[in-house]
């Protein structure tokens, strides 16, 4: 048998598990060498531009395409009619759930291009394809869509309302999912019998996702094979190719996904999109390629938005400011349609993330999704965790102010405690590992807690507010899944790591080869990694929910162990031993099989030279290294941590300035330290711009306000700064490697650090609660209703 995995082993090369290796494709990028969607061009492509509803709400009477039909350089337009005639759709509608009266959830029909109604500014309703982008522009102007406006519902609170408009006639009350989760009556029970209640109304703001890469795909269709190709950036190409092939009613091994350098996505381009089914109706129909490009302006329309809750959080504790129950109610901003919205973040994600690192015996979760005329609302980086942290650390603010407990006291009384583990949830989770009392403690210490009351006299002197907030987090990491190890061997004398996760700007070629160099000695420089094509995959979740060094990482400890044990058979066969004498080890000098008690040995690398091609081997041995495996990806990781933050206002202006930030994550076991804090840093400013900047405004009739970043603001690099940050790991108990998701821990500490700070910034005045985002103008008005 082979030693069990020791992160502390080869130590000798600087590319070892915990050194701080600098991204791969770093270089590459830096030269100007990536290659985005937009970057490539195939042969004889044509070009396609959407033809957009300008109203939120409406019913399409007609559309007029023959003008557009005749402009020069158009070559076709095509409407929804046109895609059903041709047998396409209609689009995914996303998971399924029951409601809490045990009926199913509806799924509205929603074809590729809409055919009966238009749902939101920016629902698509033809697509024009031409020669050239100019000509397809003019096209797209020259369609003439004929509505009749109805009226419109932006709002999740307005449009359960009696009498609002239904923005799909099948589902009453515009409800797509009333959901219960936690013994009602236990809860009740809890709270009437509760020594004190707090309670909260906390506003969780819409936000467009703004990835630096705005959407983007090329279609290409071979009538000869029935095959289709698309180029695009996303999230996973297996899990695009099984999308696609469902709505295109073709065998997934009939449909090919390639994805190269994705520009950010934090959720959003994991959906599948009508303009991707638009545009291979266009190459089937006119037999070339046909490529389409998102602008700036038009994603704000056409991209999944994030978070947009409207929740109210109730917490019951005993006379020591000991949790006895916690209860959160509301709604859920869906959107349009569920093809690129979904149901889970105000759902099922706030059930297993809102407990955050306390001993909640008791839990309940009532909340509507609800559909809207506006954008779909999807997954956005932390998809339904950092709210749900965001909302528990506020109560535990509130309620320490209200009971006169210190802020870290009251978390102390409540926390898990690392002896209690494993501790089982009422949402049904089980926390495996941490320390969440010393992950406070530490981030205390960091932060020079003891030294704040210093620092806010001398922002007094300036005429400023100063605030401090704790924001104490734990997220329940992505569901598992099947996910693919492949070991590739090549001549070259390369190694190709192939898995279904994808790198759209984690840096995910560095860690897995610091894994796979750690678990066969294989060269680090030598090691490439293949995500970005779906016929290369036997299997892939894709990535998201921070799972992705969980998933692959576990696929390649895998496949390794395998490539290990045909090592040790060919190895056999080469140094003339039998199998059982024969060992691997790792040291200075890489992976080696060598014959137990001899000198005498062969290395990895040259073993696989060996053996690529030879005619010599005996029929029952295998013919390379290489393995194609598929692992059964690990149980939810835990990642949690602390984060501390402390925040200026101007009360004369009402301008909000984070100044000083520490956070202390317990990510398990750390592959590579400068990743980990990279993806920490984004997390936190994205955090720090939904919580002080970012929020879609639509006026009364559906029409969005924050159409461009003249009027939708995010945080420029003046409003952040150099965070602190530090580590307290505690290995993960289910997993090979040990290792905990980090992608969106960021946001889930900030949301509450930044708010709660902010919040006791302006509690000289009164002020107990303010939502997001805390703009300018916001705290101005509200330090002046405080003074009256």
């Amino acid at each position: 048998m082979n030693a069990p995995f020791d992160p502390t082993q080869f130590t000798e090369t600087r590319y070892a598990i915990g050194q701080p290796v600098s991204r791969k494709e770093d270089p590459m990028l830096l030269r100007g060498e990536g290659r985005y969607t937009d970057d490539l061009d195939r042969p004889g492509q044509a070009y396609a531009v959407m033809v957009r509803s300008g109203y939120a709400h409406g019913v399409i009477r007609g559309i007029d395409t023959a003008a557009a039909k005749a402009l020069p350089g158009v070559l076709a337009v095509f409407t929804g009619a046109d895609l059903v005639a041709a047998g396409l759709g209609p689009m995914p509608s996303g998971m399924s759930f029951k409601n809490r009266d045990g009926s199913d959830m509806p799924k509205p029909v929603q074809a590729p291009l809409t055919t009966d109604k238009v749902r939101f500014v920016g629902d698509p309703v033809a697509v024009v394809v031409a020669s050239n982008w100019k000509a397809a522009k003019d096209g797209a102007e020259a369609v003439m869509v004929d509505i009749d406006p109805l009226p419109a519902v932006t709002e999740a609170r307005e449009a359960v309302a009696a009498g609002a408009a239904l923005v799909h006639e099948g589902t009453p009350g515009n409800v797509i999912l009333d959901f219960h989760h936690g013994d009602a009556d236990q809860v009740a029970a809890a709270f009437a019998g509760a020594a004190h209640v707090t309670k909260l109304k906390i506003l969780n703001s819409r936000v467009v996702v703004c990835p630096m890469e705005p959407r983007a795909a090329i279609g290409e269709y071979d009538a000869a094979e029935d095959h289709w190709t698309l180029r695009l950036g996303c999230q996973g190409t297996f899990p695009m190719r099984a999308t696609l092939s469902g709505v295109l009613h073709a065998a997934p091994d009939k449909v090919r996904v390639l994805t190269g350098n994705v520009g950010g996505s934090f959720g959003m381009k994991s959906s599948c999109y009508p303009e991707y089914i638009a545009i291979l109706h266009a190459a089937r129909a006119l037999g070339r390629p046909v490529k389409w490009r998102d602008e700036r302006s038009e994603s704000f329309l056409s991209d999944s938005h994030g978070r947009a809750h409207d929740m109210e959080q109730a917490i019951a504790l005993d006379a020591e400011g000991r949790i006895l129950a916690l209860r959160v109610t509301g709604y859920g901003n869906i959107g349009a349609y569920l093809s690129n919205g979904t149901v889970l973040q105000p759902t099922g994600n706030v059930v297993k993330n809102t407990i955050g690192v306390y001993a909640t015996p008791l839990q309940e979760v009532v909340t509507q999704a609800v559909f809207t005329n506006t954008s779909p609302v999807g997954p956005y980086r932390g998809a339904g965790r950092p709210e749900s942290n965001y909302y528990i650390e506020r109560l535990m603010d509130t309620a320490a102010r209200e009971m006169g407990i210190d802020r870290t006291e009251i978390r102390r009384r409540n926390h898990i405690r690392p002896e209690q583990l494993p501790w089982t949830t009422p949402a049904g989770t089980v926390y495996d590992s941490g320390d969440f009392p010393a992950l406070l403690d530490q981030a205390l210490a960091a932060a020079d807690w003891d030294g704040f009351a210093a620092r806010k006299r001398e922002a007094r002197a300036r005429g400023m507010l100063r605030g401090i907030g704790i924001g104490q987090y734990l997220e329940v990491t992505g569901p598992p899944s099947k996910e693919m190890g492949g070991i590739r061997f090549e001549d070259d004398g390369t190694v190709t790591i192939i898995t279904g996760t994808l790198d759209y700007g984690q840096g995910h070629a560095t860690p897995f080869a610091q894994v796979l160099s750690a678990r066969l000695g294989v060269p680090f420089e030598r090691i490439r990694l293949l995500q970005g094509d779906s016929d290369e995959l036997l299997a892939g979740g894709g990535t998201g929910g921070s799972k992705s060094l969980m998933a692959s990482g576990t696929a390649i400890a895998e496949a390794s162990d395998l490539v290990i044990e045909q090592g040790r058979k060919l190895a056999a066969h080469v140094l003339e031993a039998a199998t059982a004498d024969i060992a691997f080890e790792i040291g200075a000098h890489g992976g080696r099989f060598r014959i137990a008690g001899t000198d005498r040995e062969i290395g990895i690398m040259e073993l696989a030279d060996r053996v690529r091609g030879a005619s010599d081997l005996p029929a029952d041995l295998p013919r390379t290294l290489s393995v194609r495996h598929v692992a059964n990806g690990p149980p939810f990781s835990y990642p949690n941590g602390c984060h501390i933050a402390e925040v200026e206002v101007d009360p004369d202006t009402g301008t909000v300035s984070v100044v000083r930030y520490t956070m202390v994550n317990d990510f398990g076991v750390i592959v590579n330290p400068l990743l980990v804090a990279g993806q920490a840093h984004g997390g936190v400013a994205q955090g720090i711009g939904q919580a002080l900047f970012e929020r879609v405004v639509y006026d009364e009739t559906g029409q969005p306000l924050t159409g461009s970043y003249m009027d939708y603001a995010l945080p420029r690099a003046s409003d952040t700064l150099n965070y602190e940050i530090q580590s307290h790991p505690v290995p993960c108990k289910t997993n090979v490697l040990g290792v905990k998701g980090c992608g969106e821990a960021g946001c889930a500490g900030a949301l509450p650090s930044v708010m709660n700070a902010l919040v006791d910034a302006l509690s000289e005045y009164g002020i107990t609660h303010i939502d997001m985002p805390a703009t300018p103008m916001k705290v101005w008005q509200a330090i002046q209703a405080a003074r009256g």
